[in-house]
C-alpha cells in the first residue's frame, strides 16, 4: 500500500533554557522565551493561514505549568494572537476528559511547551486525544503543531528519552523509548550543538539506520511539510543525520558500554532557509517547489 504523506505541518525547536525544571533555584530568572525575536512563533502563527489563530499549548511536560502559560500567552499576544489557551494536562485520565479532545478538535495551532518529553507519552498515549491529532494533522493542509526542546523531541516515534553525553558514543548511552507517533521517519534531538549530544543522536541513528536524525540548535527550528521536507527556522545551525550509506554499524551487536563503531555516516549543517528531503536524502541551499 502506498504511503501517502500528511498535509499538516510539524514545527519543532530545539529551545533556549529548559522551562520544565529549574535544577538550581538561583538560576530562576534565567529562564525565558525569546522565540519572539527570531521570527519563530510568529511563523508557527503565519503556516497556520489565519491571522489570529485559536492556539492551543500544551504545558503537560512541564513541571512549572503556572509559569510557563503565561509566557507563552504574553508571547503570542505580542503576535496580535489573543485567542490562546493553556492545557494543563497532568495525568493520562485529563488526557481522556473530552473537554480537552473537544479544544483540540477546534484548535489551529496545538504547541507543546519543553520539560520531560517521557511525560508526555505517558499522558497521552493511547488515548483518543492523540488519535485526533494524528487524523488532523494527516488529513488538514493547515492544521500546525509545534513543540519546543522536550516537545519537539516527542514528535518522533522513536523518542530519545535521555542518555549521558560524557558516555557518548558508548553503548547504552542513549535511552529511547515510544514517542507521539507524528514522526516516524526521523529521530529529533533539542539543545543540540550546545550541549554537545552529537553522540547520543549518532547512538539512535545508529540503533535506527533507516531514520534520519535531526538535531536542533537552540533558537532554532525547523518546519516539516508533507512529513518530508525539513526547512531550517530561526539564527542557529540544525545537523541532519543519514545512516542510509552507512557500511559497518556494530550497535546492535556492541556490549553496553562499549565503544560504537560506525562506517559512512553522512552528516550535514543547515543554516537558516536551508532545506533537507528526507525521502530523497537530498540537502538544498533553498526552498524547493
Amino acid at each position: 500500500m502506498k504511503t501517502t504523506h500528511p498535509l499538516g505541518k510539524l514545527i519543532a525547536i530545539g529551545g533556549n533554557e529548559d522551562k520544565g525544571t529549574y535544577p538550581n533555584p538561583r538560576t530562576r530568572r534565567k529562564y525565558y522565551l525569546n522565540f519572539f525575536e527570531l521570527g519563530i512563533l510568529k511563523r508557527v502563527v503565519s503556516e497556520s493561514g489565519k491571522d489570529d489563530p485559536r492556539i492551543e499549548v500544551i504545558t503537560t511536560a512541564s513541571m512549572i505549568p503556572q509559569e510557563v502559560g503565561p509566557i507563552y500567552t504574553a508571547s503570542f499576544a505580542m503576535l496580535n494572537c489573543h485567542n490562546v489557551g493553556i492545557m494543563d494536562i497532568r495525568t493520562p485520565e485529563d488526557a481522556r476528559q473530552p473537554e480537552y479532545l473537544d479544544r483540540l478538535l477546534a484548535a489551529d495551532v496545538v504547541m507543546f511547551s519543553g520539560g520531560n518529553q517521557g511525560r508526555l507519552r505517558e499522558m497521552f498515549g493511547e488515548t483518543d486525544f492523540l488519535d485526533a491529532m494524528l487524523r488532523r494533522y494527516r488529513a488538514e493542509t493547515h492544521f500546525v503543531i509545534a513543540g519546543t526542546s522536550a516537545g519537539a523531541m516527542a514528535m518522533s516515534q522513536h523518542m530519545i528519552r535521555g542518555g549521558s553525553v560524557p558516555d557518548a558514543l558508548l553503548k547504552g548511552a542513549v535511552k529511547m523509548g515510544p514517542g507521539l507517533g507524528l514522526l516516524p521517519t526521523a529521530i529529533i534531538d533539542s539543545h543540540f550543538v550546545k550541549r554537545g549530544r552529537f553522540g547520543r543522536l549518532i547512538e539512535a541513528v545508529s540503533l535506527y539506520p533507516k531514520l534520519i536524525g535531526i538535531g536542533l540548535g537552540e533558537d532554532t527550528g525547523v518546519l516539516i511539510t508533507g512529513g518530508n521536507v525539513v526547512e531550517t527556522i530561526g539564527s542557529n545551525l540544525v545537523i541532519i543525520l543519514d545512516g542510509h550509506n552507512v557500511v559497518h554499524n556494530n550497535a546492535a551487536a556492541a556490549k553496553k558500554g562499549t565503544a560504537l563503531s560506525i562506517e559512512n555516516l553522512t552528516m550535514h549543517v543547515l543554516a537558516k532557509g536551508n532545506v533537507y528531503h528526507m525521502e530523497e536524502r537530498k540537502f538544498y541551499p533553498s526552498q524547493v517547489s
